[in-house]
């Protein structure tokens, strides 16, 4: 099955008044009974607005968009954790050092300067370290 016809039937089974309009209500039903706790219809409203919401409701067009948008949030969130893992140093970036000490923790054997190799393919601003950007960048 495709993206689109997963998208297409998960709008068709929220969308239980058919009207080809997902509702505030309708999605905060769905939202309560997916992660099992109750979400403020006002909160949800303000989700459908933020989603170029047509007349306060979601078209399934408004609804692929968001269900994306979220999936893209979810790819950042553990590009962070991942990101975390690697910055040890407290500094907010990876640093030869840093690199070195996760590799040997996976068993991969590198020198310091190897890593500084590393990182000077991915440092864009030339500083010697990778931020959170250019660590993503390197990721995707």
């Amino acid at each position: 099955m495709n993206r689109s016809s997963d998208y297409e039937r998960v709008f068709s089974h929220i969308d239980r008044d058919g009207n080809g309009m997902i509702s505030p209500s309708e999605l905060q039903r769905c939202v309560g009974l997916i992660w099992n706790e109750e979400i403020l219809l006002e909160e949800v409203e303000i989700v459908v607005e933020s989603s170029r919401g047509n007349n306060g409701e979601l078209g399934f067009e408004d609804f692929v968009s968001l269900m994306e948008s979220a999936q893209e949030d979810e790819k950042v969130e553990d590009l962070r954790k991942a990101f975390r893992m690697y910055e040890m140093d407290g500094t907010d970036c990876i640093t030869a050092d840093s690199l070195n000490r996760m590799l040997n923790r996976l068993g991969e054997s590198r020198s310091v300067d190897e890593c500084a190799g590393m990182i000077n393919r991915f440092d864009l601003n030339g500083d010697g370290v990778l931020n959170f950007d250019e660590f993503r960048a390197m990721m995707v």
